[in-house]
């Protein structure tokens, strides 16, 4: 069985296997060529990967380009009372092609929460300052 993931990008989610292209939102910070990784959701290689072992999940993708949507045109239009309204839209995308869908044997460095059996040191309370006592 090949393997596939099902990605999140833009609020929207995505099922992908390595090799496809896929048009997304686009990623401003993103330039063409740019390697992005992909948060994945579900991941299934020889079993399925759900919930905190995503982390050891990786979904690579490429930046072929940014591309705008087709035109999409909006007209209101109330009878006999003269309401016209017409308005348009073209939405921004970026086309991407997923180049690696792999799970490693551990969570990556730096990734996850902070560990709940560490102990964080107290906090010092600052000394109380002596005011002075003046006599007048």
């Amino acid at each position: 069985m090949a393997s596939y993931a099902v990605v999140e990008t833009g609020g929207k989610q995505y099922l992908v296997a390595k090799g496809d292209t896929l048009l997304v939102d686009r990623l401003s910070e993103a330039k063409e060529g740019d390697k992005v990784e992909l948060r994945p959701v579900a991941f299934r290689d020889k079993q399925m990967v759900l919930g905190d072992d995503l982390a050891k999940a990786k979904v690579e993708a490429k930046v072929i380009g940014h591309e705008r949507g087709p035109k999409l045109r909006i007209f209101k239009y109330r009878p006999k009372k003269g309401y016209r309204r017409r308005a348009g839209h073209r939405s921004e995308l970026t086309r991407l092609e997923v180049t690696e869908l792999k799970l490693l044997q551990r969570k990556p460095a730096g990734s996850g929460t902070k560990s709940a059996t560490k102990k964080s040191s107290p906090k010092k309370k600052p000394a109380a300052k002596k005011e002075k006592k003046d006599g007048s």
